[in-house]
């Protein structure tokens, strides 16, 4: 049996027939790019997560890069200024913080929740840090009380990366609505993915969503006339479309997911493999579901010569890139690399079958 570790093709086909006639609309309508359908989209997804304000744009990482861009435009921060990030993190989080010349100070993860381990965030904190930026990694809720308290008694601006989390929540609000700002990625391989590349901001701060949408937009308010060095980022009204669908069954797709991993938490019983902790169903939406063992190398070759797919998230952590040799010399990381030499992501999605699943744990729970 073949099991894939993400087939987009039949995720699109569970609702061709609207995708279809969406884009049709477009193509028909002959405007492609800053039309009603991108309107629609994000007044429909800033009512979903939860915020004022949605600005589309090219992807997750311009969408990053423009809020703390926009933070350097107001004045709130200046190149130099800290922003603390988790060590663990996809390198676009990063990236997007040195784009804008701040300064990204890392911080461990927890290894039971994979997420920011806020009991080490206050000891980083200089006078230059302006920032925490938080990661919804693997689609799991990173927020904690205590991180609020830290941006409250520091006067600290909460950031949000939600690349992998959309519909996921914390104390019954949506991450991407817990923060100041979040930036999103509409990555095809997203729970909520489009059918190209796509990202967006989400917002509360009129200020901010006007100065982002300008920066976005060339730097233009007004044709022609530029009050920033802005950039072309923009979403363009197929994917915007394609997103709207895909939004109306998101929670249906969520569900999926969690009842998948739910199989996975309740049957996976090797001892040499060990799953995160389990959150809450409301804390995970299950962008990935990530497992880890001494010898992940083996079990993968295992698994995909037995037909199961499985990805590694991610095997070199940002401060031993090679764009970034030397930022970090002399600094350690134990706990990022432990999960970096360790971590195998299984198939998870809302297009397995039952006898996919089933597969899966019957090989995971043999390998020896």
């Amino acid at each position: 049996m073949n099991v894939p570790f993400l087939s987009l093709k039949d995720i699109s086909a569970k609702y061709a027939e609207e995708i279809h006639d969406a884009v049709r609309r477009v193509i028909d309508s002959g405007w492609y790019l800053q039309g009603k359908e991108n309107e629609a989209f994000e007044q429909h997804y800033a009512n979903f997560v939860g915020t004022k304000f949605c600005i589309g744009c090219a992807n997750g990482l311009d969408a990053l890069i423009w809020i703390f861009r926009a933070y350097i435009e107001q004045g709130t921060m200046i190149p130099g200024d800290e922003v603390i990030v988790p060590a663990n993190t996809y390198i676009a989080t990063i990236l997007a913080i040195t784009e804008n010349g701040l300064k990204p100070v890392l911080v461990e993860p927890d290894f039971a929740t994979l997420e920011l381990d806020d009991s080490r965030i206050e000891e980083v904190i200089t006078p230059r840090t302006k920032a925490i930026c938080i990661v919804h990694l693997y689609g799991r809720n990173a927020m904690t009380e205590h991180i609020v308290q830290l941006c409250e008694k520091h006067k600290l601006k909460l950031i949000e990366d939600n690349a992998q989390a959309h519909g996921c929540k914390y104390n019954g609000k949506h991450t991407g609505s817990l923060g100041d700002a979040a930036g999103h990625s509409f990555y095809p391989g997203k729970n909520l993915g489009a059918i190209g590349d796509g990202g967006a901001v989400t917002t509360n701060d009129k200020e901010l969503a006007d100065c982002i949408r300008t920066l976005a937009n060339y730097g233009s308010q007004k044709k022609y006339y530029f009050k920033y060095q802005g950039r072309n980022s923009r979403l363009d009204e197929i994917q915007a479309v394609v997103l709207d669908v895909k939004l109306r069954h998101l929670e249906e797709d969520n569900l999926l997911r969690q009842q998948v991993a739910a199989y996975y938490y309740d049957n996976i019983q090797n001892p040499l493999v060990t799953l995160p902790k389990r959150l809450p169903n409301e804390n995970n939406v299950y962008h990935l579901f990530p497992v880890f063992c001494e010898k992940r190398d083996e079990l993968q070759s295992y698994l995909s010569e037995n037909g199961v797919q499985t990805l590694i998230h991610y095997p070199i952590p940002p401060h031993l890139q090679e764009c970034y040799s030397g930022v970090w010399e002399g600094s350690h990381f134990p706990i990022t690399e432990k999960l970096a030499k360790q971590e195998l992501s299984l198939p998870i999605s809302q297009v397995l079958r039952d006898d996919q699943i089933g597969e899966v744990v019957r090989l995971v729970n043999a390998f020896k």
